[in-house]
């Protein structure tokens, strides 16, 4: 039986003007490219054959449609590994039309924060990613529920405004 879920690729195809996404942990599950980069691994940026995927392909399609994608990572600092590897990387998502901010958590406190990532498609519909303690997602939940919908959009825009330009932020 197909899933009603929809894939991201699908999320981001029935967009028309946004998709903003709010990221609150300091790391998440590891990965293959994580833990190559542990190990000293880097990306050649000039090979980008190496490191373009679908993921990015779909983002700059998007973009080139119009829909502005914007991503805000709130992060401790001194900042962790997997955030040192996170912002090496952001490079990819730049490159691929996302506009990224960071905003240190201690700029945070008077901010009324969701306890969850989330993205948010057009003012319309959220997807929540519930983790588990070491980072893997658990599940998504899906809501159009425009009072959760008000709250994310606005803690969203108060954590922009005070975040730093990824080109501005060092880690």
């Amino acid at each position: 039986m197909p899933s009603s879920v929809p894939t991201f690729a699908e999320l981001l195809d029935g967009c028309q003007r946004s998709a903003v996404h709010l990221e609150l942990r300091d790391a998440y599950a590891p990965t293959e490219r994580f833990e190559a980069w542990q190990r000293g691994e880097r990306v050649d940026w000039a090979d980008r054959a190496s490191w373009w995927d679908g993921y990015l392909q779909k983002t700059a399609d998007t973009v080139a449609r119009g829909v502005a994608i914007r991503r805000a990572r709130i992060v401790s600092e001194p900042v962790s590994e997997y955030i040192r590897w996170e912002h090496e990387m952001t490079r990819e998502l730049v490159e691929a039309g996302e506009d990224v901010r960071w905003l240190p958590r201690r700029r945070t406190t008077d901010l009324g924060l969701p306890g969850n990532d989330f993205w948010l498609f057009d003012d319309r519909l959220v997807r929540v990613h519930h983790f588990d303690g070491d980072g893997a997602v658990v599940e998504d939940e899906f809501t159009e529920d425009p009072v959760l919908i008000k709250h994310l959009s606005a803690a969203f825009e108060a954590v922009w405004e005070r975040a730093v330009p990824h080109v501005l932020y060092s880690v």
